[in-house]
């Protein structure tokens, strides 16, 4: 997986020195085309390889799941839609942690075997999960926003993707830290 990943990383620091993680995304992604399917933001493939993430100390998902110290895949999911998962999130769009010695295939991976890894990495029964925010403004990435609404901090990621031979930008919003209601 190391060679699909971009060399230059974002390092997210609370205050002057305390590294919260380190996040490394694919050199390019492939996408699904320009408009993403049905009520997804993000362009991307369900169990599709988007980065790595590093906790120098633990740290938590946005549902305050504790994730150990550790290097950990972040792969593509979108909520479900079901009745267990009806109206508990405005954002559909999800990046999962699988601890990255046991996610070593680059390939994508079937939704229900990703949720089951996650789930396994972070002890529960829930997937550990990072929240893909909604785009919001121009900003250039790297950079990092506050919502005060939800009190998250959203990093601002950008890679390439490729679709049908064709290139462009792609920006990433990923809350780094937050806990959902």
């Amino acid at each position: 997986i190391v060679p699909l990943l971009s060399p230059a990383g974002v390092r997210v620091v609370r205050g002057t020195s305390r590294t919260i993680c380190d996040i490394w995304l694919c050199k390019e992604l492939e996408v699904t085309g320009e408009k993403p399917e049905g009520n997804a933001r993000y362009p991307l493939r369900e169990g599709q390889l988007v980065g790595a993430i590093h906790f120098p100390r633990s740290g938590s998902d946005i549902r305050d799941q504790r994730i150990e110290k550790g290097t950990y895949t972040l792969r593509y999911a979108r909520i479900p839609v079901d009745g267990d998962h009806q109206g508990v999130s405005p954002n559909p769009d999800f990046l999962l942690a699988v601890l990255g010695e046991v996610d070593t295939v680059p390939t994508d991976i079937a939704v229900v075997d990703l949720k089951k890894k996650s789930a396994d990495t972070v002890g529960t029964d829930h997937p550990g999960s990072f929240s893909l925010a909604p785009l919001e403004g121009d900003d250039k990435a790297p950079s990092i926003r506050h919502d005060e609404a939800g009190d998250f901090w959203i990093v601002r990621l950008q890679t390439t993707a490729k679709t049908e031979g064709k290139t462009r930008d792609l920006a990433l919003d990923l809350v780094v830290v937050g806990t959902a209601e």
